[in-house]
């Protein structure tokens, strides 16, 4: 399964919009987005962020991840987390944040990355763990009928990470 990364392009905007499959999986990739999201939403969104990166299998566009964070030697906060669903389940996810965290720690010298998942989204819940990163804070949200949910964050620290095996190429 050939999967290379690459920044985000203007073209690529189309296609990452139809990821979200319906207005809870946009809540969970971009909370302040409205549903359906929009070229015009994502642009706004990496033109305040960093890192804008896409992941493509056999050349097709099939990850998007950036951060809205990024502190040199500080942190550095995965957002926007978004796999196709005709690409979930095949590795996609982990290259792609395996490639934010090297990014992380080599661009920006962070001394942590962080990421952060709402309760509802259980895939997102059960992923980041296998990756090394663990809860540190819960924060009280609310979804878009007013509900209450909770936003769990989680940390990977610099020495962590270098005892969790990954294999970046």
């Amino acid at each position: 399964m050939p999967l290379a990364h690459r920044p985000v392009e203007e073209k690529d905007l189309p296609l990452i919009c139809v990821f979200p499959r319906s207005e809870d999986e946009l809540f969970f990739l971009f909370p302040k987005a409205s549903h359906p999201l929009t070229p015009s939403q994502l642009r706004d969104a990496i033109a305040q962020r960093s890192d804008s990166t896409v992941v493509e299998l056999n050349s097709e566009v099939v990850g998007f991840a950036n951060f809205y964070r990024w502190e040199t030697g500080g942190r550095c906060s995965i957002g926007n987390v978004i796999v196709s669903p005709a690409a979930r389940g095949r590795g996609v996810g982990r290259y792609l944040i395996e490639w934010m965290i090297d990014l992380a720690f080599s661009k920006h010298q962070a001394a942590e990355v962080t990421v952060s998942c709402f309760n509802q989204n259980v895939a997102g819940l059960l992923f980041y763990p296998k990756l090394g990163f663990r809860p540190y804070a819960v924060e009280e949200r609310q979804d878009r009928k007013g509900n209450r949910v909770a936003l769990i964050h989680m940390r990977l620290t610099r020495n962590a990470a270098r005892g969790t095996p990954r294999e970046i190429t």
